[in-house]
């Protein structure tokens, strides 16, 4: 049964707009959102160790060898997402960013899926998500006109 998943994933997607939100407004207080960024980064860098430390073991790092490089770039990629959206949001709003996003992530999580990538279960693009696809977009062309 999936469902409980399903509803993790949507208090994830909660938690997530709230905390954009949040370093947003810190970066407003601030008067400059790369330092409400980086201060965000520095913060949530202290907790990752602390999380990543409580389940370490001596051979956990013995497989990086075997990680790509490029995968390594995407706490980069997170730091410049963070930034673009903290910037973003005092501009046109946690609602619209969040929707405009979702429409985003849709493309993307298609696109993962229908070719299985970064190990995505492989799930080909069918008529029907297309269609549900449509009709998201549609919601969010509704939503933030």
């Amino acid at each position: 049964m999936k469902f409980p998943f399903y509803m993790l994933t949507m208090a994830i997607g909660i938690v997530l707009t709230v905390h954009l939100a949040m370093n947003s407004k810190v970066g407003a207080v601030l008067s400059n959102p790369r330092v409400g960024n980086a201060l965000f980064w520095c913060i949530g860098a202290a907790a990752a160790l602390l999380i990543g430390l409580s389940g370490w073991d001596a051979g956990a790092l013995k497989p990086l060898r075997d990680v790509s490089p490029l995968l390594l770039t995407a706490g980069a990629i997170g730091a410049c997402l963070v930034f673009g959206i903290a910037f973003l949001i005092p501009k046109i709003g946690a609602s619209k960013l969040t929707l405009i996003m979702l429409a985003g992530q849709i493309v993307g999580g298609l696109f993962l899926s229908h070719y299985g990538l970064l190990g995505s279960p492989r799930e080909p693009i069918s008529l029907r998500s297309l269609l549900g696809t449509l009709v998201m977009f549609a919601g969010v062309i509704l939503a933030t006109s």
